[in-house]
């Protein structure tokens, strides 16, 4: 039987919000109101999304934002909750993990009639935050508000970042920092994890409500299917076999692809050690706590089929009560992950590279550059936008190497029916000028934790607003990183 829907509540509160997660049942999360904070400073924004979902922010006044996003006048008194959830982290199995430090406040409808919830994110201690303090510092925070926001420009599914609250308090880290507060908005902040979290508890009852609200709020064809909740496992390895190629068409590396940060929306979720890579490399790690590897930029596809196989061995009860069938059914839905990626892939590369129609022989040319780049030590952004503007042959150290697949490249090309300049068109549509480059990040952080210093961030984040345009006023943050500007490592912040 499907759960209520959340939306028999009248909407309430500033915000208008209406429960959603929280008609669940009570075992589902903990009810408990955000840690009021000292002095809050609203320091970010984004108006664009705020009328996108309906609000009104004029007629609130930053005063009351202020209030609202730093968790101490809470939008629906009484209803904030933290989820609970399970997770394989690297590959070890905790049973009870949670929101450690976020709050979800409720639903709304935007604009469009999609349903989103609104998350504070470091608004303190929850009965799963084990050692931990709850809060976030304001380094981590500007980091997701800008990564995930250059997402959404991109075209990524993911969560996004609403404000970003000064809290007027220190955390301690490695040193003593700024705390912050952001308030994040997403599809919902249901994981792979969650589902982990009930079958690891045989907690049958509790599995089923959940799959029905995620089947209800996300793939409501799923609830027509004969076999719904194998329709539901269908659907999230559609969505994740096209999110993770696109991550890889960005040179997008995750860092934590651990259960309990795969949302099964198909949106990115949980930005933390993330990070753009530069010179292609498949190897490309930054997380400083992934000594091995292996949510490496050449894994992030490996590592995704892993969460969704755990995804199914969650369900299997729910996908047919004899198990050989439900194995046996799950196993033909995993199987097809690695087809829609490779595909999705593919005609991703194939965009990039100018090519329309699939031929024989597309897959093999964009192979040939991928490991042109690499042998060479090219920037993967420059080199693709370079492509359609001219002049990327002057980036390899063997331009004989690059004339040689360039010739190939020409001779797939006058294959088209269109012009040069029309598919070089294409290209610049798919292939950024501008992403979130790891060095600038951490300058626009830097600046804002350390000075007090908001104009670097506020820059970048005007930059990557339209990151498919070249705009003349922000042609440095097109330029790769000099040797000495190198961010080799990145830091979850928790």
């Amino acid at each position: 039987m499907n759960p209520p829907s959340p939306y028999l509540d009248e909407p309430s509160g500033p915000l208008h919000l209406v429960p959603g997660y929280a008609r669940l049942p009570e075992r589902f999360f903990a009810r408990l109101a955000p840690q009021p904070v000292a002095r809050p400073r609203l320091l970010a924004l984004n108006r664009a999304l705020a009328a996108d979902l309906g609000l009104d922010v004029e007629s609130l006044g930053e005063d009351r934002l202020t209030a609202l996003f730093s968790g101490n006048a809470p939008p629906r008194p009484g209803e904030t909750i933290a989820a609970a959830y399970a997770g394989h982290q690297f590959g070890h199995f905790v049973p009870q993990l949670g929101d450690g430090r976020a709050l979800l406040l409720g639903d709304l409808r935007d604009r469009t009639g999609v349903r989103r919830e609104l998350q504070l994110k470091g608004s303190g201690r929850t009965p799963f935050s084990r050692s931990g303090d709850g809060r976030a510092a304001l380094g981590p925070v500007l980091r997701e508000y800008l990564v995930s926001e250059a997402m959404h420009a991109l075209g990524i599914p993911t969560t996004r970042a609403l404000a970003a609250v000064a809290t007027g308090e220190t955390v301690m880290r490695e040193e003593v920092l700024p705390g912050a507060i952001l308030t994040r908005v997403a599809a919902s902040h249901v994981r792979v994890g969650t589902f982990e979290y009930f079958a690891a508890r045989r907690d049958l009852e509790g599995l089923r409500a959940l799959a029905d609200y995620t089947i209800e709020r996300h793939y409501p064809r799923a609830a027509d299917a004969p076999r719904p909740h194998l329709a539901l496992l269908d659907g999230v390895v559609e969505r994740q076999a096209s999110l993770v190629a696109r991550w890889m068409l960005v040179g997008f590396v995750h860092g934590v692809m651990n259960t309990d940060n795969m949302a099964v929306s198909g949106e990115t979720i949980d930005y933390g050690p993330c990070a753009f890579m530069d010179a292609y490399d498949p190897a490309t790690c930054f997380s400083a706590i992934d000594r091995h590897g292996r949510y490496a930029y050449v894994n992030q596809p490996h590592a995704a089929l892993w969460n969704l196989e755990r995804f199914a061995a969650a369900i299997l009860t729910l996908i047919d009560a004899a198990q050989e069938r439900a194995v046996e059914l799950a196993r033909a839905a995993l199987e097809r992950f690695s087809v829609l990626y490779e595909r999705h892939f593919q005609d991703g590369m194939r965009a990039k590279l100018g090519i329309g129609a699939e031929r024989a022989g597309d897959a093999e040319l964009a192979r040939a550059w991928l490991e042109l780049l690499h042998r060479n030590a090219v920037d993967f952004t420059v080199a693709h936008r370079r492509l359609a503007d001219g002049g990327a042959r002057e980036l390899f150290a063997d331009a004989g190497e690059f004339g040689r697949w360039e010739e190939a490249w020409r001779a797939r090309l006058a294959l088209e029916p269109e012009p040069f300049a029309a598919r070089a068109a294409v290209m610049r549509s798919v292939n950024p000028a501008v992403i979130p480059r790891n060095h600038q990040v951490e300058r626009a952080i830097d600046a804002a934790a350390h000075s007090g210093d908001l104009s670097p961030f506020v820059e970048l984040s005007a930059a990557l607003a339209r990151p498919y345009e070249r705009q003349e006023r922000f042609a440095a943050f097109a330029e790769p990183p000099l040797p000495s500007e190198r961010v080799l490592r990145t830091f979850c912040g928790t």
